[in-house]
């Protein structure tokens, strides 16, 4: 069901003082649009766009998806990394298909502890990926940082800061295909750049790490950092969260939607259709701060 609510006010979130945040709430609204120049037939649609119901001190309130063709089917499942996924099929289309979103998180800080994963559970991201694979150059910075910094979270840290001075954020000079090695090389590239590269450093340094894709509070589109995967003393591992391209740990202004071994696992949106022709995207994100509780 999806009903349409008045305007959300949002709060001021640059004024938050994150460190003493108790709990809050993220509003969010999102729409993409397929337009085609004709008739398109057995359109199947997959999104990555809403969280799991629970992750971390992360929990769902709501969600919601509407999509413009009648004849629609949707299909929500979880994919071997946890992450919930929208399959929708449209028998038939003329013209466009909009998909719109909204969605309700809680983040609940006092009490919570990140999920622990398994040593099993983190082989997956301990290996290269088609986005994170291995090149001679990343190979090199991975055994300098992994000699250097005998701590792992320490070597993380440094590997973080290391991707940011390396890169110069920009738009055109990257697309979502290219690998860590070629954003390296080029110097210049976005968000999974940053995050690719980071990814596959700490994985050439033995530490597994793993893509999040998500939102932060102040950006106009999703966003992507690197969820390191680090030993707690007792034989599991604890997720600690870096973001390369603004050279800093995550906080609780950032929400995320799904996880896995690089951009390719958890594309926000992504499909086929027939038809003789290519379809283009427009997307638009409403989201802010509705909600926030202090300790004390």
């Amino acid at each position: 069901m999806y009903a349409e609510h008045s305007p959300i006010a949002f709060l001021d979130h640059v004024g938050v003082e994150w460190s003493r945040v108790r709990s809050s709430r993220f509003w969010m609204e999102q729409r993409f649009r397929y337009s085609y120049p004709g008739r398109i037939r057995e359109l199947r649609q997959r999104l990555i766009v809403f969280p799991s119901d629970q992750y971390g001190d992360q929990r769902v309130r709501e969600y919601a998806l509407h999509v413009s063709a009648p004849e629609a089917v949707t299909q929500v499942q979880h994919d071997r990394f946890g992450n919930r996924v929208v399959h929708v099929y449209v028998p038939e289309a003329e013209g466009e298909v909009t998909f719109e979103m909204r969605l309700e998180v809680e983040r609940v800080l006092d009490g919570a502890e990140a999920t622990r994963l398994s040593a099993a559970e983190t082989a997956t991201y301990r290996e290269p990926s088609e986005l994170t694979a291995y090149h001679p150059r990343l190979a090199a910075i991975s055994g300098l940082m992994q000699a250097q910094y005998a701590d792992p979270e320490e070597r993380c840290e440094a590997i973080s800061q290391w991707v940011f001075r390396a890169m110069r954020y920009g738009a055109g000079a990257t697309t979502v295909s290219t690998t860590a090695a070629e954003a390296l090389a080029i110097g210049q590239g976005l968000c999974q750049d940053y995050a690719h590269i980071m990814i596959a450093l700490c994985r050439g340094a033995g530490i597994a790490a793993r893509y999040s894709s998500g939102h932060m509070l102040g950006e106009g589109g999703s966003h992507a950092w690197v969820e390191t995967l680090l030993p707690d003393g007792q034989g599991a591992y604890r997720p600690v969260a870096f973001d390369p391209t603004n050279n800093r740990r995550t906080t609780p202004a950032y929400i995320t939607v799904a996880v896995g071994r690089d951009y390719n696992d958890v594309a926000p949106t992504s499909g086929s259709y027939v038809a003789p022709f290519a379809g283009h995207l427009t997307a638009s994100k409403r989201a802010g701060l509705t909600y926030v509780a202090y300790r004390g």
